[in-house]
């Protein structure tokens, strides 16, 4: 039974049984087989055994029952035929015909009496029927037999006489024979045509046979094959019995064989036979399967529950959840259950159907909500547009990189190099090789190693670029500002002491990036900023962290811009400070444009990464353009002013005397000396008319160039001419008037230390005694002044 209900689908099913051994037991097996395969039990009741002690209202209160469990169509009925006819036309008085299906026992399986009478009642129903063979021979040996042939069967009179309707001549009174006022005719028999045999006759010779041999076997054991009873079997014993009982195995009347299974249950073997209405208004009950041994046939398209309705009822309390759908299940009902949707981001637990279970971070449930997908990863992919627009702006700036070193490494000992600080320029041109080259890191998929490579590298060649530049600005600071205050030459100007100061300054970055990376190793992480974001991050691109790479280069560059503008009045032949004021200008201007763009795309892994490679490559671009691009200029341009005059540019005539042009120009620059025998360095005061000011290159400091003294003039020209004294030690310049032999002094003029950076191209010469211009009188005087100038 258990098989056909879980054939039919149904989980949810009442049973009806008999209050009797074979109704109790019968029901007690089923309810644990029931609960085996997870089938519930809706409604389950007795029948009282004996019918003519229920009423119909007993029966009324069966079926009312059943209707409250509306879903449970399917209902297993344990009973006689007498018990279940009552069912059923309490079925029909209560007009809940077509409500049930039934699954019958063998008790009342193909008896007219239940059928008759409540065809649309029983219709549909399935019950199953021990399969019993014929016993061969035994219809011929009992139509053969009458009552003078019958010796062994002491009922036969009564059968007789109840099958013929009548009274046997001298047989003894009975309840039933009272009633018969005939006489039986002696000459009367029994035929085919008149007689109805049992159909599970095989039952009863086989269980005669299964004793008959389990005493043979039993005596044959104990009394060693001597006839009649021996005393190992007197009396016989039952628990002695039953073990030969259970070895038993024969072949029956029937043909069929016969033993019993390790339970102590004899073959199963079951008809399942189907009551249908086969045509309008016409039923019967129909063959439509077997259960043999413990597998179940049957012909599911000879079954019909209705009248072309093939499909068997539904009977489930809650119908299968949707696939993702997880089950809450009503109180005190173990098939019952409200079905209900996972949230958003879960899905129904693969080991308990009633809960849900979230997905991990970096995963979404699929479109049914059964298994965790893993999202994509996002990070900045080499073959993306934003990465390619990145690389190809840092494939330029190296090659354009790599054409200035070119030019620089050519042109190493011509005058525009040496005065840039070639050593310094080098490491600045580094510096930003290494800018461009970060970019190709940053493309690159995240893994440990990458990541150590962008950290330590994104800071450092940063580093690089604005500690050159600092070391320059800082060098030009102090050179102006130690003249203003005394002689002596201010210290770690040379060209080693100047990469020294360069390599302190990177050595920072590197101690920094050295404790950073042993205190918080890189790594390559998962990052999930939204449930439906799986973004492949290094560690330190998650918070600001980040950051400690770049702290310390802008603090390089807040103190370079300091620099540049504290130098911003230098003279115009020093025009590679301005140069860099502008190029820390520009940078600040990138970079504070940079870090609301790098904090504000934090959840656009792509657009992070490009634009600080972009701000990289935007930074390194403005400083090769602002600092070299001057130089190059002149080096592949103009290479006629590639040379060391060039290198010290005069601004308007050469010298302009009073006594040369015939006219007095009080306001013209104007060098008051001092005469000094022994070419001592004096003190002089420059005058500056606004607009005027001429002077060196910056490089010319920067690269040591020296200012000699012109003793070919000083001897050349008379004793009022102009000499030039230089002070190596201070790098200082004292233009010195030889007019006696004794010492001449200038009292009204104000006393002054001047910087060789600031001495004029053109000097008016003042008569120490007079203080009026000396006369040159001669165009050979003239050209030797012009000799004096730098």
């Amino acid at each position: 039974m258990v098989e056909i209900v879980m054939r039919m689908g149904w989980s949810y099913v009442s049973i009806i049984y008999e209050e009797s051994n074979y109704g109790i037991k019968a029901f007690e097996e089923l309810e644990t087989l029931l609960a085996k395969h997870a089938i519930c039990i809706a409604v389950k009741e007795k029948l009282v055994k004996d019918s003519g002690v229920a009423d119909d209202s007993a029966y009324d209160s069966i079926v009312l029952k059943l209707l409250t469990k509306p879903r449970a169509r399917g209902a297993i009925i344990f009973g006689s035929d007498q018990e279940v006819a009552g069912v059923m036309r309490a079925v029909q008085r209560n007009n809940a015909t077509g409500s049930f299906s039934w699954i019958g026992s063998d008790g009342w399986s193909a008896r007219s009496l239940v059928s008759d009478g409540n065809e649309a009642e029983v219709e549909g129903t399935l019950s199953v029927q021990p399969q019993a063979n014929p016993v061969r021979g035994f219809e011929e040996y009992f139509l053969n037999l009458t009552v003078e042939s019958n010796r062994r069967n002491p009922w036969f009179v009564e059968f007789w006489e109840d099958h013929f309707q009548c009274r046997y001549p001298n047989s003894s009174p009975t309840p039933n024979n009272r009633l018969y006022k005939d006489e039986c005719d002696v000459t009367k028999r029994l035929h085919r045509e008149n007689t109805a045999f049992e159909g599970q006759l095989q039952f009863v010779s086989d269980a005669v046979m299964t004793f008959a041999h389990a005493f043979k076997d039993m005596h044959r054991e104990l009394c060693n094959g001597r006839p009649g009873l021996c005393d190992a079997m007197k009396p016989t014993k039952g628990t002695e019995l039953l073990k030969y009982l259970r070895k038993v195995n024969f072949k029956g009347l029937s043909g069929d064989m016969f033993q019993f299974d390790p339970n102590g249950d004899g073959p199963a073997r079951y008809n399942i036979i189907h009551f249908k209405q086969t045509s309008p208004g016409k039923f019967q009950w129909i063959k439509v399967g077997e259960y043999l041994g413990d597998s179940l046939h049957l012909n599911m398209s000879e079954i019909q529950f209705k009248l072309g309705h093939p499909q068997p009822p539904e009977s489930v309390c809650s119908l299968p959840c949707d696939v993702g759908q997880a089950k809450k299940y009503v109180e005190g009902e173990s098939c019952c259950w409200h079905c209900f949707n996972c949230t958003q981001y879960q899905i129904r637990h693969p080991l308990d159907e009633k809960q849900c279970l979230m997905c991990r971070e970096g995963t979404v449930p699929d479109p049914s909500h059964v298994t965790c997908q893993e999202i994509p990863e996002v990070f900045l992919r080499p073959e993306s547009g934003c990465a390619i627009g990145a690389m190809s702006l840092s494939s330029t700036g190296i090659l354009i990189t790599l054409f200035v070193c070119g030019v620089f490494i050519r042109h190493n000992s011509t005058p525009v190099v040496r005065a840039s600080g070639r050593e310094l320029s080098y490491v600045l041109l580094t510096g930003i090789l290494l800018c461009y080259c970060v970019t190709f890191a940053l493309v690159l998929r995240p893994t440990d190693a990458v990541c150590g490579i962008q950290r330590f590298g994104a800071g450092f060649c940063f580093t690089v670029v604005y500690a050159a530049l600092l070391t320059k600005t800082n060098r030009i600071s102090r050179i102006f500002n130690a003249g203003k205050r005394t002689a002596k030459r201010p210290s770690f100007i040379s060209p080693r002491s100047q990469l020294f100061i360069c390599s302190g300054l990177v050595g920072v970055q590197v101690l920094i990036n050295g404790v950073w990376i042993l205190v918080s190793p890189p790594r390559a992480v998962h990052h999930y900023p939204t449930r439906e974001d799986n973004h492949l991050v290094c560690s330190s691109h998650i918070d600001a962290s980040y950051m400690i790479a770049f702290g310390y280069p802008i603090l390089l560059i807040v103190v370079c811009t300091i620099y540049a503008v504290l130098t911003r009045k230098i003279p115009e032949a020093f025009n590679e400070s301005k140069h860099i004021g502008f190029t820390m200008y520009t940078t600040c201007v990138i970079w504070l444009a940079f870090v609301p763009l790098y904090f504000g795309t934090g959840n656009h892994v792509p657009l992070r990464i490009t634009s600080m490679s972009v701000t990289i490559s935007l930074s390194a671009s403005v400083t090769l353009a602002c600092l070299f691009s001057p130089k190059l200029y002149i080096i592949l341009v103009h290479p006629e002013r590639n040379v060391r005059q060039s290198m010290m540019p005069v601004r308007g005539s050469a010298i302009k005397s009073p006594a040369v042009t015939g006219t007095t120009q009080t306001g013209s620059m104007m060098a008051a000396v001092i005469c000094n025998q022994q070419k001592q360095p004096f003190h002089a005061t420059v005058p500056q008319q606004s607009g005027s000011s001429q002077g060196l290159d910056s490089g010319l400091q920067s690269d040591g160039v020296d200012l000699e003294l012109r003793e070919d003039v000083v001897h050349q020209l008379h004793r009022h001419q102009p000499c030039l004294l230089v002070n190596r030690s201070t790098q200082t310049v004292t233009v010195a008037m030889s007019n006696s032999s004794s010492n001449a002094t200038c009292p009204n003029i104000q006393q002054q230390q001047l910087p060789a950076a600031k001495l004029t191209a053109t000097c008016h010469i003042i008569n120490s005694s007079s203080n009026g211009p000396i006369s040159v009188s001669t165009s050979q005087q003239k050209q030797q002044i012009k000799d004096v100038q730098l």
